[in-house]
């Protein structure tokens, strides 16, 4: 009898998507980092890695485009912090490899 699959899964282009986002090193210390702190906004980002605040904006817009972070606006400012239930796919999908 065949394993019923679990109905919270990645397509393959979803999963394809967050592993290409996550295969940069600014991007996983953007992910560790925001593990850490909860939800913190773009400067804050800023201060912690060796890199412009320009840089710092489109590896957060790779990582949510991914959807492995979500951005809430906040007057003029976005606070960001990790998508909980697309981190909680991903772990599925790359346990069953």
């Amino acid at each position: 009898m065949k394993k019923q699959e679990s109905k919270i899964s990645l397509s393959n282009n979803e999963l394809a998507s967050i592993c290409k986002a996550l295969g940069h090193p600014a991007r996983i210390m953007i992910i560790d980092y925001l593990k850490e702190v909860d939800e913190c906004i773009c400067g804050q980002i800023v201060d912690i890695l060796p890199l412009a605040q320009s840089t710092v904006s489109q590896h957060l817009k790779a990582l949510k485009k991914a959807g492995l972070i979500k951005g809430e606006v906040d007057g003029p400012r976005t606070c960001y912090c990790l998508n909980e239930e697309t981190l909680k796919k991903f772990k599925q999908c790359v346990e069953k490899i």
